[in-house]
């Protein structure tokens, strides 16, 4: 059930009682947008996030139909470096089990985290999404208010590239042990490859879902603070084709 919604700058917040129902919406709303879409291009670009917050709006993405997935190209956000596609805390791999895999797209477009030259793979993979301009970007927000692995100190709003290599600040890292991906902080990687700000908001449309209390602090800070780097999330705020679905737990500090 919708409990809010309401306008804060030009960002479009949806509230709801819980974090089914705010996955349920998001992707009722993403599917229509691809439908659109697709009746209008041969193909679709998208970027999905890799996170447990993303589970909820996944499960309910699966069961909306008439969507033809072999028709859409998908991107991830960011990797680990030094992890390969094939380690259980990849990003690509999660992508590709929960997204390319699950609903058949047409293809899926990896980061290689193992790879021997960063630099060439971040080169790499902006010229992918330079020749396939994305049209839908589906994202979270991190409990440091980062987007990607753009952490505060990271983030960039006139960043000129769109990959680039990102120390993971100790929040952020923190958060991977919250979500259960990583045992102890020790175990989570320092540095990451990310899409940059810009290459996030170069979408034209942005779907941005954030359940949980562990939010609630970067929900805040998104929806009440300055706009500024150092709340990466919000960027949000100046973009009028961006949706900021919450639910009950993530808005209580609102």
């Amino acid at each position: 059930m919708l409990l809010k919604q309401f306008m804060t700058d030009k960002l479009n917040v949806k509230i709801f009682e819980n974090r089914t129902a705010m996955g349920v919406d998001a992707a009722r709303d993403v599917a229509s947008e691809m439908r659109r879409l697709l009746a209008e291009k041969p193909v679709i670009n998208m970027i999905f996030a890799a996170a447990p917050s993303q589970s909820d709006f996944l499960a309910a993405l699966i069961a909306e139909t008439d969507i033809d997935w072999k028709r859409v190209n998908v991107f991830h956000m960011d990797e680990y470096i030094g992890i390969g596609n094939d380690h259980p805390q990849s990003f690509a791999k999660f992508v590709k089990t929960h997204v390319a895999d699950k609903f058949r797209v047409g293809a899926f477009y990896p980061l290689n985290g193992a790879c021997e030259n960063v630099s060439a793979e971040c080169a790499r993979y902006e010229k992918l999404l330079r020749d396939f301009p994305v049209d839908i970007v589906c994202m979270g927000i991190g409990e440091n208010g980062h987007i990607a692995f753009n952490d505060p100190g990271v983030a960039d709003f006139t960043d000129p590239v769109y990959v680039k290599t990102a120390k993971l600040d100790e929040v952020c890292r923190n958060q991977q042990v919250n979500d259960g991906c990583f045992p102890t902080i020790d175990d989570v990687p320092k540095y990451a490859m990310t899409l940059t700000v810009p290459a996030l908001v170069a979408a034209p449309k942005l779907f941005c879902i954030v359940p949980a209390p562990t939010k609630a602090k970067a929900v805040k800070a998104t929806l009440m603070g300055e706009i500024t780097d150092l709340c990466p999330a919000t960027i949000l705020r100046t973009r009028e084709d961006a949706v900021l679905y919450l639910d009950r737990d993530s808005a209580a500090l609102l």
